[in-house]
């Protein structure tokens, strides 16, 4: 979906396919088939855009293989789809029963990552539409925080300013400027949008900037304005942004929160738990272990690192944190001129969720992606911004 801010920018809105993992190019094609052009479908749109996730195997096929490249572009176009952005944070396995801490690996440290990047980037330069010559790709913000001393750090910062100008080296080729963004997360090295800004300006490249993903943003407890205001300070460019919400519980103290919290602590992915005290945000590293005796003081409010569908917030006694997500917005495209040209709905969590809320046949999905999307799309309109066919 492409929107008119009122500078004449285009901004690009799109739905992240990591909900519906595949770790081959098969795969990604039947993802088009069965959900992407339904969703399409759902909307009544003629073209939707895609946040496209490429696991290791199927951007290996894709970088190696032209015909199989052309083949994409030419499947994307014939069901009315189109990408300007790719997840490139998890590498493979996302699928997985379990995910957890697999997701951080390989990190910035490993070559492979570099490699893996500078493949999605090749990738995306044969796939952006015809009118479209910049591209962006989001990525794991440098590593995990654990085991990542200043050697690690050394070579991650050698492999972006490697990416950096392979980038450059690849616009020159094809006239397709691709940017890579570091996405914030916490428990991460780079957990903050203010963890950020040290290395990326340390590398100073623009090529390389920040993903400013909501759900992330507000676990963290960060104010938007107050984060934003520092990037732009620091001229850290918001390369992307990713469209989520947390989970919030007002009263962790309460019996009933616990247990409606308890019912979010699933086995697949990690639910980071983060609350704000007087000395500072404290955390753990997944929900389970904040509702573990006195894992996490309970006197303050708790946000979970778990993306709500943005439409539908949890019963009482959770919500969302969706105002977090208004409020980056008004900020990224809602002044003179956009931050960032690239939004991506991404609620990848929706077979995650308490099994009474999970989507129970393709159709179900395909509602509730395309509720997140109607609901983007009005909020991005409100904005002032004007909906192109």
């Amino acid at each position: 979906m492409r929107f008119r801010h009122p500078d004449g920018t285009t901004v690009h809105l799109a739905y992240c396919t990591n909900v519906h993992p595949a770790e081959t190019l098969d795969g990604v094609l039947a993802q088009l088939r069965d959900h992407c052009e339904p969703v399409r479908r759902r909307l009544g749109r003629d073209r939707l855009g895609i946040g496209l996730w490429l696991a290791r195997d199927a951007a290996h096929a894709l970088v190696t293989d032209p015909a199989a490249l052309r083949g994409l572009r030419t499947e994307l176009d014939r069901r009315g789809l189109e990408v300007v952005t790719l997840n490139g944070f998890p590498y493979e396995g996302f699928g997985a029963e379990e995910v957890k801490y697999r997701v951080y690996k390989p990190d910035w440290a490993d070559p492979e990552r570099l490699e893996h990047t500078t493949s999605l980037a090749r990738v995306l330069a044969g796939l952006l539409p015809d009118d479209v010559t910049d591209g962006s790709i989001s990525t794991l913000p440098l590593a995990w925080r654990t085991a990542y001393d200043d050697t690690r750090a050394d070579k991650a910062r050698a492999a972006l300013l490697t990416l950096a100008e392979r980038l450059d080296a690849l616009q020159e080729l094809t006239g397709r400027s691709i940017r890579v963004a570091l996405e914030p997360e916490p428990g991460c090295v780079v957990e903050t949008t203010r963890d950020a800004i040290t290395p990326l300006t340390g590398i100073g490249h623009h090529r390389i900037g920040i993903c400013v993903d909501t759900c992330h943003l507000a676990t963290s407890f960060e104010d938007p304005h107050t984060a934003l205001d520092a990037l732009t300070e620091a001229r850290v460019p918001v390369v992307k942004s990713q469209l989520s919400a947390a989970l919030h519980a007002e009263h962790p103290h309460e019996p009933e929160v616990r247990d409606s919290l308890a019912a979010f602590a699933e086995p697949r992915f990690l639910h980071q738990t983060r609350t704000l005290t007087a000395a500072g945000l404290r955390g753990t590293d997944d929900l389970d272990e904040a509702l573990t005796g006195d894992a996490l003081p309970d006197t303050a409010p708790w946000r979970a690192h778990f993306h709500v569908p943005l439409h539908a917030a949890p019963a009482t006694p959770l919500t969302s944190t969706l105002d977090v997500l208004k409020d980056t917005l008004t900020r990224l495209v809602g002044g003179p001129h956009p931050l960032t040209g690239h939004l991506e709905v991404e609620t990848y969590t929706w077979q995650a969720l308490p099994p009474e809320l999970r989507p129970r046949a393709r159709t179900q999905l395909t509602d509730g992606i395309a509720a997140e999307l109607t609901l983007a799309r009005d909020l991005l309109t409100d904005l002032g911004l004007k909906e192109l066919p």
